[in-house]
């Protein structure tokens, strides 16, 4: 028998290959219990897909020079275009961009910028948490202390001054999502792994000379999942809206960029003069889409703590 394979059997059930099935099955079925939940799941894979397919769904691509007609700037929805004779379901803006095809590809943005902070937060706030935890001492109290000192802070003040530094970009929104967020992730995993580093598997590991690496991400980890899942789903709606809030303020992505802050930004001079449509729609879209995550990251928290649980 192999020295992991030894630690495994001392583990709980999620390092177990064999034992993986059942709280795996047990999860699904809770979690297609509420009808909320799986409503809202189902919205998100469609938003998905709409922007991941939005080259081939679009009507439009809003951002290409060659395909705007400024003849068709400011029709209100469901008007005619000038161009082409097609219908603007959602209408146009100033430039003569349909609105319909600027929402799906500012949902590319929006959802990629999230997506991509989202992973490399989580790497570095699951290694700071589990290095706390495993270690301690010096090095948890150093760890914790720059966490709670980050996190003193709001988020979009950090990242407000971050952006006014660097100036607008996609990939600068994506690192200064990063440095806000890894902390959550560092706190939460933390919490899990200081429990789970006490138990009799990671002494039996620590015996049989185990590499601090693999004890760490291959016997700790696995057992830190279930909150760090429903951190990361609530997380990735805060992402979201955060990046459209730095982009309404204007130092989030740049102009040549669809996101749905820059959509609503773009149409906020326009709601007094009665074109409400250039801000309302990518709105709606921004609160459906986050709407959406916040409940199933809600039911995957009752799911993983049943004392929660209605």
């Amino acid at each position: 028998m192999s020295d992991d394979a030894f630690v495994s059997g001392l583990a709980p059930a999620a390092t177990s290959p064999v034992a993986v099935d059942s709280p795996l099955k047990r999860i699904a079925r809770a979690f297609f219990e509420d009808r909320l939940a799986v409503a809202g799941l189902v919205l998100f894979l469609a938003i998905l897909l709409l922007a991941v397919f939005a080259p081939l769904i679009a009507p439009q691509n809003p951002y290409d020079l060659a395909q705007l007609d400024i003849m068709d700037g400011g029709q209100p929805p469901g008007a005619a275009s000038f161009a082409t004779g097609g219908t603007y379901y959602l209408g146009t803006d100033e430039q003569g961009r349909d609105m319909l095809s600027a929402i799906l590809y500012g949902l590319r943005i929006s959802l990629v910028v999230a997506t991509v902070s989202l992973a490399f937060a989580i790497a570095i706030g699951v290694t700071a948490g589990i290095a706390a935890a495993y270690f301690g001492g010096r090095i948890d109290a150093l760890i914790m202390r720059v966490v709670d000192l980050q996190l003193s802070f709001p988020a979009i003040l950090i990242a407000l001054i971050l952006l006014a530094l660097w100036g607008r970009g996609v990939d600068k929104v994506i690192i200064a999502l990063v440095i806000v967020q890894w902390a959550y992730y560092a706190r939460t995993v933390r919490s899990s792994a200081i429990v789970e580093a006490r138990k009799d598997y990671v002494e039996a590991a620590r015996c049989l000379a185990l590499s601090h690496g693999r004890i760490m991400f291959h016997h700790l980890l696995p057992n830190c999942l279930p909150p760090l899942i429903v951190v990361a789903t609530v997380q990735i709606a805060q992402a979201i809206a955060l990046e459209a809030t730095l982009s309404f303020l204007g130092v989030g992505v740049p102009i040549t960029e669809p996101s749905l802050g820059l959509l609503i930004a773009n149409g906020y001079d326009y709601l007094l003069s009665g074109r409400y449509w250039v801000s309302l729609f990518p709105g709606i879209a921004l609160v459906v889409t986050t709407l959406a995550i916040n409940i199933v990251g809600d039911r995957l928290r009752d799911v993983f703590n049943p004392r929660l649980q209605k």
